[in-house]
């Protein structure tokens, strides 16, 4: 049986998901920017929290751990690497590592760049990863901690997946990503009716996130540093593609 996926808002342009296995009862939340919202979506569906999995230590993303620990006591799994900076960990992981969670295996990846110490979760079972600031819809999160080359090795890893897995990132920049996307790639045609069908999504109060992978690799500027276009538009046609990823990412930091 497929594990059900909840998206949550919280905060002003965060985003939070349950992950749930029927079978079992087994759920867990990626992430706890605030308590409430998870707290209203575990009670409205009678759900018991039994796990927190974490992807790095900034405020937005841990924030609600112990306020929520204390109506739903669960096991807290978080990058070892980054152990303390983040709430009280049950469970260590670390890049290749595996954990089980309703039937499926975990698969645990390093993403560095946005912070040292960022992993993301993903489920080849389910074809859902949870990458939070490091691979974003239509972006990459600000690389704050670590190195662009860094940034760029980590979001390398996500080219291995089936392109058709969910990618659940953490923010709702989307609309302003594409905006940005756009003065890369003014030409390409599937950008331009992702953009058009994101400006709807968001007139009318939804969410752009999760978004899939075939998508982001057929739009998203910073997994397209090496592709002859992308070149082409910085003047860069010559330059290695982590340099034209650094590049891309300077630019939207000016954005």
């Amino acid at each position: 049986m497929a594990l059900d996926l909840v998206t949550i808002p919280a905060l002003s342009d965060n985003y939070t998901f349950l992950l749930h296995d029927a079978q079992s009862g087994d759920t867990a939340v990626i992430d706890v920017p605030e308590a409430g919202p998870i707290d209203a979506a575990l009670n409205e569906r009678g759900w018991t929290l039994t796990e927190i999995w974490l992807t790095h230590h900034h405020a937005d993303h841990i924030q609600g751990v112990e306020e929520l620990k204390t109506k739903h006591p669960a096991k807290v799994t978080g990058a070892a690497a980054d152990a303390s900076r983040l709430p009280p960990l049950d469970r260590e992981v670390a890049d290749g590592e595996t954990f089980s969670f309703g039937g499926e295996e975990v698969h645990v990846m390093d993403v560095s760049g946005h912070t040292v110490g960022h992993i993301a979760f993903h489920l080849p079972g389910s074809r859902i990863a949870f990458t939070a600031d490091s691979l974003m819809a239509l972006g990459c999160g600000r690389v704050f901690e670590g190195t662009m080359a860094q940034m760029w090795e980590s979001l390398q890893k996500f080219l291995t997946l089936d392109p058709e897995t969910t990618i659940c990132s953490g923010h709702e920049y989307t609309q302003k990503n594409a905006e940005f996307a756009l003065t890369i790639e003014p030409d390409n045609t599937a950008l331009i009716s992702r953009s058009d069908a994101i400006a709807s999504a968001r007139a009318r109060g939804e969410p752009t996130v999760p978004s899939l992978l075939s998508d982001e690799l057929a739009t998203n500027p910073f997994l397209r540093a090496g592709d002859e276009p992308v070149r082409q538009t910085l003047g860069m046609t010559d330059a290695p593609a982590a340099e034209v990823f650094a590049e891309i990412r300077r630019r939207k930091d000016a954005f």
